[in-house]
């Protein structure tokens, strides 16, 4: 069985991590979506927060599952005995920095690989940041992310 782990900080969840999530589960049989508490990035929504936001936008794909961690990745995915990590890539700009993150989990944990997939075409724009920005100015988000984040976002912000 193939397991592979999407790390990231979920916050919040956008189409574009679904987009990749869904693809991602027609190859491995397993995807552990595995969402990392970061605190030092200041995240809007709290840990708990986020596994709730993903599980419920994620529930559709039966071979997922969502869980939070705050240690090395490298452990973690040790720990949910999985033979890869999976990140993103949106852009040529994000390459730069995935490679240097590939190559020091890889230096640390030599078994382990990394694969990228890039979102579809329509998705390649969507950060969460932005996300958070334009729902924290009062903008609709609903084309960037799942009704449940919207709904997250709007009580967040008002």
């Amino acid at each position: 069985m193939k397991t592979i782990v999407y790390p990231g900080t979920f916050d919040p969840i956008t189409n574009g991590h679904i987009d990749l999530i869904e693809r991602a589960s027609r190859l491995f049989d397993k995807v552990i979506v595995g969402i990392a508490a970061n605190e030092r990035k200041g995240p809007l929504f709290d840990v708990g927060e986020r596994i709730q936001l993903a599980s419920d936008a994620l529930g559709h794909i039966p071979n997922i599952e969502v869980r939070g961690f705050d240690y090395l990745l490298v452990n973690f995915v040790k720990d949910c005995k999985a033979d890869a990590i999976m990140r993103g890539l949106r852009a040529v700009s994000d390459f730069e920095y995935e490679f240097q993150l590939a190559n020091m989990n890889r230096a640390l944990s030599p078994d382990l690989e990394s694969v990228f997939l890039t979102p579809a075409e329509r998705f390649s724009y969507i950060s969460s940041s932005l996300v958070r920005e334009i729902s924290s100015l009062d903008g609709d988000v609903s084309k960037f992310v799942p009704a449940n984040v919207v709904a997250a976002l709007g009580k967040k912000f008002k």
